[in-house]
């Protein structure tokens, strides 16, 4: 493939969506197989730090058992509940979590270039994440309101990048990329986000956990149309059976991360070829 490229750079988006998320390692392992080598990542929430995994390390294996090894755990233990004046969660736990993943890396030292997108909480503005420690970038993209405390930047306050941005198509653009490949697990708002809870959501009705994440959802499917436009090439995982606190299903996601990708390598090859 090497050839085809030259001076193109091919830039990956990769949204928003919690457990979903994970296909995105399939979709990585898929595009790595086939010799389709990445020169950008920008990703959103869990995006964000699938992204941010990958461009440190380029490590299939190791984010494979990474994911899975958290989903036995089903992340009940980065719970550090707090009074909920910003938030239920602290955090703390899971910036130690991330601490032990990323470690101490900045987005200058990345193997990849790599952004990641949150929001400003006060001014409604959308904020690109492209230095300093990356790990601090990753939790502001995935601070969901309300669930989580925001994460204070600069004196900003950020929560999760998804309800302004959850496919971070533009920012690729903005980093130069050409072509660019979105990968999509956000359901288009025809299924819901909570996919296998939706019976024990009609017994028991929502908790504020569920509330949290599907306010999340709901704004984030009302802006994918224009999240998604500027793309070439968007890839869309089966997953929308898959909760969005399935972390345990995480292999169930890896493969239907590789069968999307796979589906769309003839689609890639072509554009890289003209």
């Amino acid at each position: 493939m090497g050839s085809l490229l030259k001076d193109r750079k091919i830039g990956l988006a990769l949204s928003s969506g919690a457990a979903r998320g994970l296909a995105h390692i399939g979709v990585l392992e898929m595009l790595e197989e086939e010799e389709i080598h990445i020169d950008m990542l920008a990703g959103t929430s869990m995006g964000a730090l699938i992204g941010a995994v990958y461009a440190e390390r380029q490590d299939i294996d190791r984010m494979k058992h990474l994911a899975i090894e958290l989903g036995l755990k089903r992340f009940s233990f980065l719970a550090d509940p707090v009074l909920p004046k910003y938030g239920l969660i602290r955090g703390r736990k899971i910036g130690n979590m991330l601490r032990s993943i990323i470690g101490d890396v900045e987005f200058g030292d990345l193997k990849i270039p790599f952004a990641c997108s949150a929001v400003d909480i006060n001014s409604n503005q959308e904020v690109v994440i492209k230095q300093g420690k990356v790990r601090e970038g990753v939790r502001a993209s995935c601070s969901i309101p309300i669930l989580l405390t925001p994460s204070k930047l600069e004196g900003r306050y950020l929560v999760d990048g998804g309800l302004l941005d959850p496919v971070p198509v533009k920012i690729l653009k903005d980093m130069g990329a050409d072509p660019i490949i979105a990968v999509n697990v956000i359901p288009n708002g025809q299924n819901t986000f909570l996919g296998a809870s939706q019976n024990n959501r009609r017994k028991n009705g929502p908790n504020i956990l569920s509330i949290a994440i599907q306010t999340v959802n709901i704004i984030s499917s009302q802006r994918l149309k224009s999240s998604l436009s500027g793309a070439d090439v968007i890839i869309e995982p089966q997953v929308t059976h898959i909760s969005w606190g399935d972390f345990h299903r995480a292999e169930e996601c890896i493969v239907q991360g590789r069968l999307a990708a796979q589906v769309s390598i003839p689609e890639i090859k072509r554009l890289l070829a003209g």
